[in-house]
């Protein structure tokens, strides 16, 4: 279906992420299984007033589209949130990150598949205007059922930042020399599993490690999980929780960024 760093978020804070590690993974069918296309859509909020105001929206798109050894996959993902306390005037935003991504695969035999993806995303509070990710590499299954895949990745990251100007601003008086912009060349490491438990409860969970190659001292670690029940239908509910851990972000930005959401998921086709 990736970003200073929010505070963990509770459940209800509505936020979904893509431009992370699961999205990296290929979603691999089993063997028995015939060509599909797949869309589904999500989305989820809270909303409170009273004592306190406050607006949490989250929403995304995922699309898969299989034909014998290829397959192309693309998710989309928006988060905003914002509060106004009691006694305040002025409503403050929390949240506020736009994300895109797609990916190519293409298997070569049941085992070993080779793959390309690029990434897009935009995150007030990581101090981001854009950042780019482009990560070709190959992945390996140890384990493919009909119900169950475990793999792994390995491959190249190029990462391209676009830094926000306010946060720019703000983490110049500790670093002078930093630049508008930055770019990172990294290995990548990934480890994922895939479980349908039945056929209305799934898990998904991915980790993956991100080494720069020059500048040795720069390292980042995602890991996404998701848990989904069918409610009726087409309609489930998924509850999702992503870790980003960057070692060194900008001066001022926290380095560890959780968030966790709870969103309805309607499959189009």
């Amino acid at each position: 279906m990736a970003q200073g760093l929010q505070k963990s978020k509770t459940a209800t804070s509505g936020s979904t992420d893509v431009a992370g590690s699961t999205f990296e993974s290929a979603t691999k069918p089993a063997d028995e299984a015939k060509d599909t296309t797949e869309a589904k859509i999500n989305a989820g909020g809270l909303f409170t007033s009273g004592n306190a105001r406050s607006t949490s929206v989250t929403s995304g798109a995922n699309f898969r589209l299989r034909r014998s050894e290829n397959q192309l996959t693309a998710a989309a993902a928006a988060n905003y949130a914002a509060a106004r306390p009691q006694g305040q005037t002025e409503t403050k935003k929390t949240v506020e990150n736009f994300q895109a991504k797609t990916r190519y695969d293409r298997f070569l035999s049941p085992v070993f598949a080779l793959f390309g993806a690029a990434s897009l995303r935009s995150d007030r509070f990581q101090g981001l205007d854009l950042r780019l990710n482009l990560d070709p590499g190959f992945a390996l299954y140890m384990v493919d059922s009909k119900i169950t895949q475990f793999w792994s990745e390995i491959g190249y990251d190029y990462q391209h930042d676009v830094r926000n100007q306010s946060a720019l601003d703000t983490a110049r008086l500790k670093d002078p020399t930093l630049s508008k912009t930055e770019d990172r060349h990294s290995g990548r490491l990934f480890l994922g599993y895939n479980d349908s438990f039945n056929k209305n409860v799934s898990l998904s969970t991915g980790l993956e490690f991100l080494q720069a190659l020059a500048h040795t001292e720069n390292r980042r670690v995602n890991w996404d999980t998701s848990l989904s029940s069918s409610l009726s239908g087409k309609l489930s509910i998924a509850t999702t929780f992503t870790l980003r851990y960057d070692n060194n972000p900008l001066p001022g930005i926290k380095n560890t960024d959780a968030i966790e959401a709870v969103s309805l998921v309607y499959t189009l086709m």
